[in-house]
């Protein structure tokens, strides 16, 4: 017999749903009455607030400045761009009326059609860019570095919470350059940061790569990724940098006069993350019992559960606890205050325990009269089994909750990376490919030497995969492109993907 778990079904028995009954389990969110869109909760929105806690540090040590612009754009500002609106034409929800009066019927209707239609947001290359155009006049205004915290929308038919919603919530990097080179050098350094964020903060391993000129964002010269693969082995793109060009400079006459006198387009870059590494973290890291969360981007790193029985038990513990969480507020963890909870719901002991096991807390401790007597708790770390528990001196714990937390750390990362090195494999022939991609079941990353354009395309939608990247590690390789023969191709890494 099978043992029991708190998320049915299991990873193995149905992933997709597990999925969703994890978050529903952690209470991080769901489904809103608008179609496609989604509520998020305080525990899923306290994760997203400290990844834009941890990432909007990073932003401002590289000299970037937030800033808010319009969530309505423009039709004719797409207009001008014209791979960027073919991009985006089929997602792009659409503003036609402002205001409403009742009908015959008693039922609101539109009034007041707009001279123009607005689109809502599904990104701000071209609202943004339009206000660099008033904002650039000299070599001496660039660059203009700044980022911005805002919801998109993009109409998607299929959505699934966090992963693909028709709105969710992000940054967005846009900046602007007097030369090819400083640009160039922007786009690598947000990929470098964003890489950084996912292995030391979300515990994710990433490969970083170029898109293929089909997976490129629309308008861009260069899109640059960071791939992570699921424990379902399907890839996640977790976050993009884009070497714009002179494309949208061109297009909305970003332009300067140079230190020669000479009028000159700007180059620019755009890049962004968004609540879908919320997504990645749950299917990176948890398990058939609900979330795990690594330390440093867990809204709580310790939760101590009071157990009693009697009213002067109660207030007994509760002293206890209280002194305890006022010993652990005082240290630093991950250059942050270490947050500690005390549960005082009125609930039972199990209640409380598999809420927290279901919520991901990295460390729950128990607490009890007889535990006090010997000046100890019990402690459990959400990285091993439900049931493993250890009995600690609440010295000892004070001492290496920091440590501890570390640990917990380092074994979710490497637990990944594991994952992703157990599930890569590089093939020589085409017959090779269509066979690691010939079952239902994802066999991971699978690269080869490829010819970077649409022949093949067709070969990839009949097998549901799909090129993720180019390897920047492996951008000097050179071989035989195992679909068209073409010589002198780069590797390109393929994955069946969210």
């Amino acid at each position: 017999m099978s043992q029991k778990t708190a998320i049915t079904p299991t990873r193995k028995e149905d992933y997709p749903e597990w999925y969703q009954q994890v978050i529903k389990a952690a209470d991080m969110a769901e489904h809103s009455p608008v179609r496609g869109c989604m509520v998020i909760k305080p525990w899923g929105y306290a994760i997203w607030e400290n990844i834009q806690k941890h990432l909007d540090k990073k932003f401002k040590e590289t000299g970037h400045e937030n800033a808010y612009f319009p969530i309505f754009i423009p039709k004719s500002f797409l207009e001008k761009e014209a791979k960027h609106v073919d991009g985006f034409a089929k997602e792009c929800a659409v503003v036609t009326h402002h205001r409403l009066e009742e009908g015959p019927d008693g039922k609101l209707v539109p009034a007041g059609e707009l001279e123009e239609p607005l689109i809502v947001r599904p990104t701000s290359e071209t609202i943004i860019g339009a206000m660099f155009e008033k904002w650039v006049e000299s070599y001496r205004d660039l660059p203009i570095l700044i980022n911005q915290w805002a919801n998109v929308v993009r109409w998607e038919m299929r959505t699934r919470l966090f992963l693909r919603t028709s709105e969710f919530l992000w940054q967005e990097g846009h900046t602007a350059h007097a030369t090819k080179e400083e640009a160039q050098a922007e786009t690598m350094q947000m990929l470098d940061i964003y890489e950084v964020f996912a292995r030391d903060i979300l515990a994710m391993p990433v490969i970083k790569g170029e898109k293929t000129a089909t997976e490129r964002f629309p308008g861009a010269d260069n899109t640059y990724t960071i791939e992570s693969l699921m424990q379902d082995n399907k890839a996640l793109q977790a976050g993009t940098s884009h070497f714009l060009g002179q494309n949208f400079a061109k297009a909305q006459d970003i332009s300067f006069v140079d230190q020669e006198g000479e009028t000159q387009y700007a180059w620019t870059t755009s890049w962004g993350v968004s609540t879908r590494l919320i997504g990645g973290i749950i299917m990176t890291h948890s398990d058939d019992n609900g979330l795990v969360l690594p330390p440093k981007i867990a809204p709580i790193h310790v939760v101590i559960i009071p157990i009693f029985k009697t009213e002067e038990e109660k207030e007994q513990v509760l002293t206890f606890a209280k002194n305890l969480k006022g010993q652990l507020d005082e240290q630093q963890y991950n250059n942050q205050p270490l947050v500690t909870s005390i549960d005082t719901k009125d609930q039972t002991n199990g209640e409380k325990n598999w809420k927290h096991i279901k919520k991901g807390v990295p460390i729950r401790l128990e607490i009890g009269p007889r535990d006090i007597e010997k000046n100890s708790v019990f402690m459990a770390r959400r990285d091993q089994e439900a049931n493993q528990k250890t009995s600690v001196t609440t010295e000892e714990f004070i001492s290496s909750v920091v440590r501890i937390l570390d640990e917990i750390q380092e074994t979710l990362y490497t637990r990944a990376l594991v994952h992703t090195q157990n599930n890569s494999q590089h093939v020589e022939t085409k017959e090779a490919f269509e066979q690691a991609f010939s079952t239902d079941d994802n066999p991971g990353y699978v690269s080869c030497f490829a010819d970077d354009s649409e022949e093949y395309e067709d070969i990839l939608k009949s097998l549901k995969a799909s090129a993720r990247c180019m390897p920047l590690s492996a951008q000097d390789e050179r071989g035989t492109c195992i679909f068209t023969e073409k010589e002198d191709c780069r590797k390109i890494l393929f994955a069946r993907s969210y």
